[in-house]
Protein backbone atom coordinates (compact mmCIF):
# COMPACT_ATOMS: atom_id res chain seq x y z
CA UNK A 1 0.00 0.00 0.00
CA UNK A 2 1.11 3.73 -0.73
CA UNK A 3 1.58 6.12 2.03
CA UNK A 4 -0.88 8.88 1.97
CA UNK A 5 2.35 11.06 0.86
CA UNK A 6 2.53 9.25 -2.28
CA UNK A 7 -0.67 8.25 -3.26
CA UNK A 8 -1.99 9.46 -6.77
CA UNK A 9 -5.61 10.79 -6.91
CA UNK A 10 -7.24 11.68 -9.82
CA UNK A 11 -8.70 14.84 -7.80
CA UNK A 12 -5.02 16.08 -7.12
CA UNK A 13 -3.42 15.81 -10.59
CA UNK A 14 -0.94 19.23 -9.82
CA UNK A 15 0.16 17.76 -6.71
CA UNK A 16 1.05 14.12 -8.45
CA UNK A 17 2.84 15.90 -11.30
CA UNK A 18 5.58 17.37 -8.26
CA UNK A 19 6.53 13.94 -7.54
CA UNK A 20 8.74 12.73 -10.02
CA UNK A 21 10.44 16.31 -9.88
CA UNK A 22 11.24 15.81 -6.23
CA UNK A 23 12.09 12.50 -6.42
CA UNK A 24 14.68 13.33 -9.17
CA UNK A 25 16.34 15.85 -6.57
CA UNK A 26 16.13 12.66 -3.85
CA UNK A 27 18.36 10.90 -6.51
CA UNK A 28 20.88 13.77 -7.29
CA UNK A 29 21.01 14.17 -3.59
CA UNK A 30 21.96 10.80 -3.28
CA UNK A 31 24.77 11.34 -5.55
CA UNK A 32 26.19 14.38 -4.23
CA UNK A 33 26.16 12.19 -0.24
CA UNK A 34 27.93 9.43 -1.43
CA UNK A 35 30.21 12.03 -3.47
CA UNK A 36 30.46 14.43 -0.62
CA UNK A 37 31.44 11.28 1.91
CA UNK A 38 34.30 9.87 -0.03
CA UNK A 39 35.49 13.78 -0.47
CA UNK A 40 35.84 13.40 3.43
CA UNK A 41 36.90 9.89 4.12
CA UNK A 42 38.23 7.93 0.98
CA UNK A 43 39.28 10.83 -2.24
CA UNK A 44 43.59 10.74 -2.68
CA UNK A 45 44.14 14.57 -1.77
CA UNK A 46 44.39 15.70 -5.92
CA UNK A 47 41.04 14.52 -6.73
CA UNK A 48 39.67 17.38 -4.32
CA UNK A 49 39.86 20.17 -7.55
CA UNK A 50 37.66 17.61 -10.30
CA UNK A 51 35.15 16.44 -6.97
CA UNK A 52 34.87 19.80 -6.52
CA UNK A 53 33.97 21.26 -9.75
CA UNK A 54 31.62 17.63 -10.23
CA UNK A 55 29.78 18.16 -6.97
CA UNK A 56 29.23 22.48 -7.82
CA UNK A 57 28.11 21.12 -11.65
CA UNK A 58 25.64 19.15 -9.23
CA UNK A 59 24.27 21.59 -7.45
CA UNK A 60 23.47 23.67 -9.90
CA UNK A 61 21.50 20.88 -11.68
CA UNK A 62 19.39 20.42 -8.58
CA UNK A 63 19.13 24.34 -8.17
CA UNK A 64 17.86 24.44 -11.92
CA UNK A 65 15.42 21.56 -11.24
CA UNK A 66 13.99 23.28 -8.70
CA UNK A 67 13.72 26.81 -9.93
CA UNK A 68 12.17 25.02 -13.32
CA UNK A 69 8.93 28.04 -13.99
CA UNK A 70 6.27 25.01 -14.21
CA UNK A 71 6.80 24.45 -10.47
CA UNK A 72 5.51 27.41 -9.04
CA UNK A 73 1.93 26.85 -11.13
CA UNK A 74 2.05 23.20 -10.32
CA UNK A 75 2.56 24.55 -6.24
CA UNK A 76 -0.16 27.11 -6.09
CA UNK A 77 -2.85 24.30 -8.08
CA UNK A 78 -1.65 21.73 -5.36
CA UNK A 79 -2.18 23.80 -2.66
CA UNK A 80 -5.76 23.81 -3.65
CA UNK A 81 -6.37 20.46 -4.07
CA UNK A 82 -8.16 18.07 -1.76
CA UNK A 83 -5.07 16.66 -0.39
CA UNK A 84 -5.06 14.72 2.78
CA UNK A 85 -2.60 15.82 6.22
CA UNK A 86 0.72 13.47 4.94
CA UNK A 87 0.23 14.93 1.50
CA UNK A 88 -0.01 18.62 2.60
CA UNK A 89 2.91 18.02 4.96
CA UNK A 90 4.30 17.33 1.83
CA UNK A 91 3.38 19.84 0.12
CA UNK A 92 4.53 22.60 2.67
CA UNK A 93 8.36 21.05 2.70
CA UNK A 94 8.36 21.15 -0.87
CA UNK A 95 7.36 24.55 -1.54
CA UNK A 96 10.12 25.75 1.46
CA UNK A 97 13.02 23.94 -0.48
CA UNK A 98 11.11 25.91 -3.81
CA UNK A 99 10.78 28.94 -1.99
CA UNK A 100 14.46 29.04 -0.86
CA UNK A 101 16.07 27.79 -4.17
CA UNK A 102 14.33 30.72 -6.11
CA UNK A 103 15.89 33.29 -3.47
CA UNK A 104 19.12 32.30 -4.79
CA UNK A 105 20.56 32.84 -8.25
CA UNK A 106 22.45 29.72 -10.22
CA UNK A 107 25.71 31.92 -9.96
CA UNK A 108 25.98 32.16 -6.43
CA UNK A 109 24.83 28.56 -5.66
CA UNK A 110 28.28 27.71 -8.09
CA UNK A 111 30.62 29.66 -6.78
CA UNK A 112 29.60 28.96 -2.94
CA UNK A 113 30.05 24.94 -3.55
CA UNK A 114 33.59 26.02 -5.20
CA UNK A 115 34.54 27.85 -2.41
CA UNK A 116 33.43 25.45 0.32
CA UNK A 117 35.09 22.50 -1.23
CA UNK A 118 38.41 24.49 -1.60
CA UNK A 119 38.07 25.72 1.79
CA UNK A 120 37.23 22.67 3.45
CA UNK A 121 39.97 20.58 1.69
CA UNK A 122 42.84 23.11 2.42
CA UNK A 123 41.80 23.49 6.01
CA UNK A 124 42.34 19.90 6.66
CA UNK A 125 46.11 20.29 6.67
CA UNK A 126 46.11 23.80 7.76
CA UNK A 127 44.42 23.13 11.19
CA UNK A 128 47.38 20.24 11.33
CA UNK A 129 49.87 23.41 10.37
CA UNK A 130 48.38 25.53 12.59
CA UNK A 131 48.03 28.18 9.69
CA UNK A 132 45.26 30.75 10.43
CA UNK A 133 47.07 32.81 7.19
CA UNK A 134 46.91 30.30 4.84
CA UNK A 135 43.29 29.41 6.03
CA UNK A 136 41.98 32.84 5.95
CA UNK A 137 42.33 33.25 2.28
CA UNK A 138 40.26 30.58 1.82
CA UNK A 139 37.82 31.33 4.55
CA UNK A 140 37.12 34.98 3.37
CA UNK A 141 35.34 33.89 0.23
CA UNK A 142 33.44 31.35 2.02
CA UNK A 143 32.37 33.96 4.21
CA UNK A 144 31.46 36.63 1.77
CA UNK A 145 29.50 34.18 -0.26
CA UNK A 146 27.73 33.44 2.91
CA UNK A 147 26.78 37.05 3.83
CA UNK A 148 25.36 37.32 0.12
CA UNK A 149 23.50 34.30 0.74
CA UNK A 150 22.07 35.72 4.06
CA UNK A 151 21.16 39.09 2.36
CA UNK A 152 19.02 37.88 -0.05
CA UNK A 153 17.38 35.34 1.96
CA UNK A 154 16.67 37.31 4.72
CA UNK A 155 15.38 40.87 2.31
CA UNK A 156 12.91 38.27 1.28
CA UNK A 157 11.82 36.32 4.53
CA UNK A 158 12.02 39.73 6.74
CA UNK A 159 14.47 38.22 9.35
CA UNK A 160 17.89 39.31 10.12
CA UNK A 161 20.47 37.55 7.83
CA UNK A 162 21.68 35.08 10.35
CA UNK A 163 18.27 33.71 10.73
CA UNK A 164 17.58 33.43 7.68
CA UNK A 165 21.40 30.92 7.18
CA UNK A 166 19.82 29.79 10.69
CA UNK A 167 16.42 28.41 9.58
CA UNK A 168 18.30 25.95 6.39
CA UNK A 169 19.09 23.75 9.64
CA UNK A 170 16.67 24.68 12.16
CA UNK A 171 13.08 25.69 9.93
CA UNK A 172 11.35 28.35 11.88
CA UNK A 173 13.87 29.22 14.62
CA UNK A 174 14.90 32.42 15.09
CA UNK A 175 18.11 33.91 17.33
CA UNK A 176 16.62 35.79 19.34
CA UNK A 177 15.06 32.64 20.78
CA UNK A 178 18.23 31.01 20.99
CA UNK A 179 19.97 33.85 22.78
CA UNK A 180 16.95 33.58 25.43
CA UNK A 181 17.46 30.21 26.14
CA UNK A 182 21.46 30.37 25.76
CA UNK A 183 21.56 33.68 28.46
CA UNK A 184 19.21 31.22 30.72
CA UNK A 185 21.81 28.59 30.42
CA UNK A 186 24.87 31.04 30.97
CA UNK A 187 23.39 32.41 34.18
CA UNK A 188 23.41 28.60 35.62
CA UNK A 189 25.72 26.82 33.92
CA UNK A 190 29.22 28.17 35.63
CA UNK A 191 27.90 27.75 39.25
CA UNK A 192 26.94 24.21 38.20
CA UNK A 193 30.19 23.53 36.75
CA UNK A 194 32.29 24.97 39.73
CA UNK A 195 30.02 22.81 42.08
CA UNK A 196 30.36 19.37 39.76
CA UNK A 197 34.01 20.09 39.74
CA UNK A 198 34.89 20.74 43.98
CA UNK A 199 32.41 17.41 44.04
CA UNK A 200 34.71 15.77 41.41
CA UNK A 201 37.84 16.61 43.33
CA UNK A 202 37.30 14.27 46.21
CA UNK A 203 36.70 11.66 43.57
CA UNK A 204 39.50 9.05 42.73
CA UNK A 205 39.56 7.71 38.99
CA UNK A 206 41.89 5.71 37.70
CA UNK A 207 43.24 6.59 34.11
CA UNK A 208 43.53 3.64 31.47
CA UNK A 209 46.77 3.10 30.48
CA UNK A 210 47.56 2.74 26.49
CA UNK A 211 49.04 2.23 24.02
CA UNK A 212 44.53 1.11 22.49
CA UNK A 213 45.72 -0.95 19.25
CA UNK A 214 43.17 1.09 16.10
CA UNK A 215 42.06 -1.96 15.23
CA UNK A 216 41.20 -3.08 18.84
CA UNK A 217 39.28 0.05 19.08
CA UNK A 218 37.22 0.05 16.06
CA UNK A 219 36.05 -3.87 16.61
CA UNK A 220 34.89 -2.76 20.05
CA UNK A 221 33.17 0.65 18.24
CA UNK A 222 31.18 -2.03 15.75
CA UNK A 223 30.54 -4.44 18.10
CA UNK A 224 28.94 -1.53 20.50
CA UNK A 225 27.70 -0.28 17.38
CA UNK A 226 25.48 -3.73 16.65
CA UNK A 227 24.60 -3.79 19.98
CA UNK A 228 22.69 -0.19 19.34
CA UNK A 229 21.26 -1.62 16.80
CA UNK A 230 23.09 0.04 13.37
CA UNK A 231 22.17 -1.71 10.39
CA UNK A 232 25.65 -2.93 8.44
CA UNK A 233 23.63 -4.18 5.51
CA UNK A 234 22.55 -0.41 5.08
CA UNK A 235 25.90 0.98 6.36
CA UNK A 236 29.54 1.30 7.24
CA UNK A 237 32.43 2.77 9.55
CA UNK A 238 35.13 4.51 7.90
CA UNK A 239 37.59 7.15 9.45
CA UNK A 240 37.38 11.11 8.81
CA UNK A 241 39.32 14.40 10.10
CA UNK A 242 35.78 15.12 11.55
CA UNK A 243 33.50 12.37 12.62
CA UNK A 244 30.48 12.77 11.06
CA UNK A 245 27.80 10.87 9.58
CA UNK A 246 26.74 11.19 5.58
CA UNK A 247 25.36 9.44 3.08
CA UNK A 248 21.85 8.41 2.06
CA UNK A 249 19.21 6.10 4.33
CA UNK A 250 19.62 3.80 2.25
CA UNK A 251 23.02 3.68 2.78
CA UNK A 252 24.13 5.58 5.69
CA UNK A 253 28.36 6.25 6.27
CA UNK A 254 29.60 7.18 9.30
CA UNK A 255 33.00 8.24 10.53
CA UNK A 256 35.37 8.68 13.43
CA UNK A 257 38.95 9.01 14.02
CA UNK A 258 41.43 7.06 16.35
CA UNK A 259 44.57 8.52 18.70
CA UNK A 260 45.90 5.09 20.13
CA UNK A 261 46.27 7.06 23.43
CA UNK A 262 42.64 7.75 24.28
CA UNK A 263 40.18 4.94 23.01
CA UNK A 264 37.09 6.89 24.70
CA UNK A 265 37.13 9.67 21.52
CA UNK A 266 36.76 7.30 19.12
CA UNK A 267 34.06 5.11 20.85
CA UNK A 268 31.99 7.93 21.84
CA UNK A 269 32.17 9.36 18.67
CA UNK A 270 30.87 6.22 16.88
CA UNK A 271 27.92 6.19 19.82
CA UNK A 272 26.96 9.63 18.86
CA UNK A 273 27.41 8.71 15.14
CA UNK A 274 25.38 5.73 15.18
CA UNK A 275 22.32 7.98 17.12
CA UNK A 276 22.16 9.95 13.63
CA UNK A 277 22.56 6.71 11.94
CA UNK A 278 19.91 5.08 13.48
CA UNK A 279 17.59 8.18 13.12
CA UNK A 280 18.52 7.42 9.24
CA UNK A 281 18.11 4.26 8.78
CA UNK A 282 14.61 4.50 10.27
CA UNK A 283 12.97 6.92 8.64
CA UNK A 284 9.87 5.84 6.64
CA UNK A 285 10.77 3.99 3.69
CA UNK A 286 7.78 4.40 1.71
CA UNK A 287 8.49 8.69 2.44
CA UNK A 288 12.71 9.02 1.95
CA UNK A 289 12.31 10.20 -1.70
CA UNK A 290 10.23 13.30 -0.82
CA UNK A 291 10.55 16.39 1.25
CA UNK A 292 8.90 15.00 4.22
CA UNK A 293 10.63 12.30 4.33
CA UNK A 294 13.68 13.94 5.84
CA UNK A 295 14.88 14.15 9.55
CA UNK A 296 12.51 16.95 10.80
CA UNK A 297 15.69 19.35 11.03
CA UNK A 298 19.43 19.44 12.60
CA UNK A 299 18.38 20.12 16.22
CA UNK A 300 15.86 17.10 15.98
CA UNK A 301 18.85 14.79 14.61
CA UNK A 302 21.28 16.13 17.36
CA UNK A 303 18.75 15.22 19.64
CA UNK A 304 19.65 11.59 18.64
CA UNK A 305 23.03 11.59 18.33
CA UNK A 306 22.49 13.05 22.11
CA UNK A 307 20.27 10.41 23.18
CA UNK A 308 22.61 8.08 22.26
CA UNK A 309 25.77 9.46 23.11
CA UNK A 310 24.94 11.41 26.41
CA UNK A 311 21.52 10.06 27.57
CA UNK A 312 22.39 6.54 26.94
CA UNK A 313 25.90 5.93 26.12
CA UNK A 314 27.71 8.18 29.36
CA UNK A 315 25.13 6.82 31.80
CA UNK A 316 26.30 4.34 34.62
CA UNK A 317 23.53 1.61 33.32
CA UNK A 318 25.18 1.21 29.95
CA UNK A 319 28.72 1.15 30.82
CA UNK A 320 27.74 -1.46 33.04
CA UNK A 321 26.63 -3.37 30.07
CA UNK A 322 29.65 -2.63 27.78
CA UNK A 323 32.28 -2.93 30.23
CA UNK A 324 32.90 -6.49 29.28
CA UNK A 325 33.31 -5.47 25.94
CA UNK A 326 36.00 -2.73 27.01
CA UNK A 327 37.75 -5.51 28.31
CA UNK A 328 37.72 -7.98 25.56
CA UNK A 329 38.81 -5.71 22.84
CA UNK A 330 41.06 -3.98 25.14
CA UNK A 331 42.24 -6.15 27.33
CA UNK A 332 41.88 -6.65 31.36
CA UNK A 333 42.07 -3.11 33.67
CA UNK A 334 40.55 -2.05 36.46
CA UNK A 335 40.26 1.28 35.14
CA UNK A 336 37.81 -0.61 32.77
CA UNK A 337 35.06 -1.13 35.59
CA UNK A 338 31.92 -0.30 35.41
CA UNK A 339 32.32 2.23 37.82
CA UNK A 340 35.29 3.77 36.82
CA UNK A 341 33.61 3.92 33.18
CA UNK A 342 31.51 6.18 34.74
CA UNK A 343 33.87 8.29 36.88
CA UNK A 344 35.69 8.95 33.37
CA UNK A 345 33.12 9.49 31.07
CA UNK A 346 31.25 12.02 33.27
CA UNK A 347 34.37 13.81 34.65
CA UNK A 348 34.00 17.85 34.51
CA UNK A 349 37.10 19.36 33.25
CA UNK A 350 37.35 22.33 30.55
CA UNK A 351 39.15 21.58 27.67
CA UNK A 352 40.05 23.28 23.54
CA UNK A 353 37.59 20.87 21.93
CA UNK A 354 33.92 20.79 21.51
CA UNK A 355 33.78 16.82 20.24
CA UNK A 356 35.89 15.82 23.05
CA UNK A 357 33.81 18.52 25.39
CA UNK A 358 32.25 16.71 28.90
CA UNK A 359 28.80 16.97 28.64
CA UNK A 360 28.68 19.61 31.27
CA UNK A 361 30.80 22.46 29.20
CA UNK A 362 29.74 21.17 25.88
CA UNK A 363 26.74 24.16 26.27
CA UNK A 364 29.46 26.86 26.42
CA UNK A 365 31.26 25.73 23.05
CA UNK A 366 28.48 25.81 21.21
CA UNK A 367 26.94 29.36 22.60
CA UNK A 368 30.67 30.51 21.84
CA UNK A 369 30.65 29.44 18.06
CA UNK A 370 26.61 30.66 18.66
CA UNK A 371 27.56 34.60 19.01
CA UNK A 372 30.49 34.21 16.73
CA UNK A 373 29.31 33.38 13.55
CA UNK A 374 26.03 35.38 14.20
CA UNK A 375 28.16 38.41 14.41
CA UNK A 376 30.26 37.28 11.50
CA UNK A 377 26.93 37.03 9.36
CA UNK A 378 25.17 40.18 10.84
CA UNK A 379 28.79 41.95 9.83
CA UNK A 380 29.72 43.13 12.72
CA UNK A 381 32.80 40.69 12.75
CA UNK A 382 35.06 40.23 9.83
CA UNK A 383 36.86 36.72 8.97
CA UNK A 384 40.21 38.36 10.53
CA UNK A 385 39.19 39.32 13.33
CA UNK A 386 37.83 35.53 14.19
CA UNK A 387 40.46 34.48 16.64
CA UNK A 388 40.85 37.38 18.85
CA UNK A 389 37.06 36.99 19.48
CA UNK A 390 37.30 33.20 20.12
CA UNK A 391 40.25 33.61 22.51
CA UNK A 392 37.87 36.63 24.58
CA UNK A 393 35.39 33.99 24.86
CA UNK A 394 37.17 30.93 25.62
CA UNK A 395 38.66 32.88 28.46
CA UNK A 396 35.23 34.54 29.54
CA UNK A 397 33.11 30.93 28.99
CA UNK A 398 35.94 28.00 30.00
CA UNK A 399 38.53 29.97 31.46
CA UNK A 400 40.97 29.02 28.60
CA UNK A 401 43.87 30.65 27.09
CA UNK A 402 44.14 29.82 23.08
CA UNK A 403 45.97 32.84 22.01
CA UNK A 404 48.14 31.50 19.03
CA UNK A 405 46.63 28.37 19.40
CA UNK A 406 44.73 28.28 15.94
CA UNK A 407 44.35 24.45 15.45
CA UNK A 408 42.70 23.43 18.73
CA UNK A 409 41.00 27.26 18.71
CA UNK A 410 38.53 28.28 15.58
CA UNK A 411 40.46 26.34 13.02
CA UNK A 412 39.05 22.54 15.19
CA UNK A 413 35.40 22.34 13.29
CA UNK A 414 34.48 21.71 9.74
CA UNK A 415 31.54 23.54 10.13
CA UNK A 416 32.83 27.09 8.76
CA UNK A 417 35.27 25.98 6.28
CA UNK A 418 32.60 23.92 4.90
CA UNK A 419 29.97 27.29 4.79
CA UNK A 420 27.53 25.56 7.71
CA UNK A 421 27.23 29.38 9.25
CA UNK A 422 24.08 28.57 11.28
CA UNK A 423 24.32 25.12 12.22
CA UNK A 424 25.91 25.42 15.82
CA UNK A 425 23.03 26.13 18.13
CA UNK A 426 21.31 22.91 17.02
CA UNK A 427 23.99 20.54 19.19
CA UNK A 428 22.77 22.70 22.55
CA UNK A 429 18.71 22.18 21.04
CA UNK A 430 19.57 18.44 20.92
CA UNK A 431 20.97 17.82 23.74
CA UNK A 432 17.67 19.73 25.59
CA UNK A 433 15.63 17.69 23.14
CA UNK A 434 17.25 14.46 24.34
CA UNK A 435 16.88 15.46 28.09
CA UNK A 436 13.28 15.92 27.62
CA UNK A 437 12.87 12.90 25.46
CA UNK A 438 14.40 10.56 28.43
CA UNK A 439 12.24 12.14 30.94
CA UNK A 440 8.99 11.08 29.45
CA UNK A 441 10.97 7.90 28.46
CA UNK A 442 11.49 7.33 32.16
CA UNK A 443 7.71 8.36 33.16
CA UNK A 444 6.71 5.51 31.06
CA UNK A 445 9.81 2.85 32.24
CA UNK A 446 11.16 4.00 36.09
CA UNK A 447 13.02 1.14 35.49
CA UNK A 448 14.74 2.14 32.84
CA UNK A 449 18.21 2.04 34.38
CA UNK A 450 17.54 -1.64 34.70
CA UNK A 451 16.98 -2.58 31.21
CA UNK A 452 19.86 -0.43 29.68
CA UNK A 453 22.29 -2.38 32.32
CA UNK A 454 20.90 -5.66 31.03
CA UNK A 455 21.57 -4.43 27.31
CA UNK A 456 17.77 -4.32 26.68
CA UNK A 457 17.60 -1.12 25.17
CA UNK A 458 14.14 -1.16 23.56
CA UNK A 459 12.50 1.07 25.96
CA UNK A 460 14.22 3.98 24.20
CA UNK A 461 14.49 2.48 20.47
CA UNK A 462 10.68 1.88 20.55
CA UNK A 463 9.74 5.11 21.79
CA UNK A 464 12.23 7.22 19.44
CA UNK A 465 10.62 4.70 16.70
CA UNK A 466 7.34 5.69 17.62
CA UNK A 467 7.61 9.12 18.50
CA UNK A 468 10.26 10.54 16.26
CA UNK A 469 12.05 8.33 13.56
CA UNK A 470 8.82 7.40 12.36
CA UNK A 471 7.40 11.24 11.63
CA UNK A 472 10.20 12.15 9.56
CA UNK A 473 8.88 15.95 8.56
CA UNK A 474 5.25 15.54 9.29
CA UNK A 475 4.89 17.92 11.47
CA UNK A 476 6.93 21.32 12.27
CA UNK A 477 9.71 20.99 15.27
CA UNK A 478 7.54 22.48 17.71
CA UNK A 479 4.65 20.08 16.83
CA UNK A 480 6.72 17.29 16.60
CA UNK A 481 7.99 17.32 20.35
CA UNK A 482 4.82 18.46 21.86
CA UNK A 483 3.41 15.31 20.34
CA UNK A 484 6.55 13.23 21.73
CA UNK A 485 6.65 14.74 24.91
CA UNK A 486 3.67 16.69 25.76
CA UNK A 487 4.79 20.26 25.78
CA UNK A 488 7.36 22.29 23.34
CA UNK A 489 10.88 22.58 24.24
CA UNK A 490 11.94 22.88 27.68
CA UNK A 491 15.06 23.74 28.31
CA UNK A 492 14.59 22.86 32.25
CA UNK A 493 14.70 19.31 31.42
CA UNK A 494 18.45 19.83 30.68
CA UNK A 495 19.42 21.42 33.73
CA UNK A 496 17.56 18.93 36.07
CA UNK A 497 19.26 16.35 34.00
CA UNK A 498 22.50 17.50 34.62
CA UNK A 499 21.72 18.10 38.13
CA UNK A 500 20.85 14.31 39.02
CA UNK A 501 23.65 12.85 37.11
CA UNK A 502 26.50 14.92 38.37
CA UNK A 503 25.31 16.32 41.35
CA UNK A 504 23.37 13.73 42.76
CA UNK A 505 25.76 10.90 43.57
Amino acid sequence: MKSPATATSASTPAYNALIPTFTRLYRYSHLGALAGWDQAAMMPPKGNGARGAALAELQVLMHQTLTDANLKGLLQAAADEPLQSAERANLREMRRDWELANLLPERLVEAQSLAASACEHAWRAQRKANDWQGFLKNFEPVVRLAREEAQLLSQAQGVSPYDALMAKFEPGARSAQIEGVFGAVKTWLPDLVQRVRAQQAQQSVLQPIGPFPIERQKALGVEVMGLLGFDFEGGRLDISTHPFCGGVAEDVRITTRYTDDDFVRSLMGIVHETGHARYEQNLPRELLHLPVGRARSMGIHESQSLSFEMQLGRSPAFLQCIAPLVQKHLGPQDAFSAGNLARLLTRVEPGYIRVDADELTYPAHVILRFEIERALIDGELQAADVPAAWDEKMQAYLGLDTRGNFRNGCLQDIHWPSGSFGYFPSYTLGAMYAAQYFASIRTLHPDLDAHIAAGDFSPVMDWLQTHIWSQASLWDTDTLVQRATGEALNPMYFKAHLERRYLAS
